[in-house]
């Protein structure tokens, strides 16, 4: 088992792009759960969402919050609490960019690295240079 890794977003869409993308670089070997919009698919965020996310790939190695905007920590916190509460997982929280930080995450996951190992890439994923120019 590896690292999981849950897309929080304010959109359904957005989570589920950045899941499927992120799926594709962990060559399936990254367990990863969208949780995006709001049980009406309307623009938000949703702890039953998170939390169920967290049921889906939360496991012993850990598991990987990646958020799209500020105002998802709270949701987040709050569904990490509920859910570390009733199960000896550890997660946490990243301050990582979302779609950098999945993809790098998905890549250290997929090798086998731990937890603090792969939230530590995700959030130095956002110091990637997104062009390279000659000085």
């Amino acid at each position: 088992m590896a690292v999981g890794l849950v897309i929080v977003s304010h959109s359904a869409r957005l989570a589920e792009g950045v899941a499927e993308l992120a799926r594709q670089m962990g060559h399936g070997q990254v367990a990863i759960a969208a949780a995006g919009g709001t049980p009406d698919g309307s623009l938000g965020t949703s702890i039953e969402k998170v939390l169920a996310a967290l049921e889906q790939v939360a496991g012993p190695d850990g598991t990987l919050l990646l958020l799209d905007l500020g105002s998802a920590v709270m949701i987040a916190e709050m569904a990490m609490e509920t859910f570390t509460a009733e199960h000896d997982y550890r997660v946490v929280i990243s301050t990582a960019p979302l779609v950098e930080g999945a993809v790098v995450a998905a890549v250290e996951a997929s090798i086998g690295n731990s937890l603090e190992e792969v939230a530590g890439a995700a959030e130095a994923a956002g110091a990637l240079p997104k062009l390279h120019r000659d000085q």
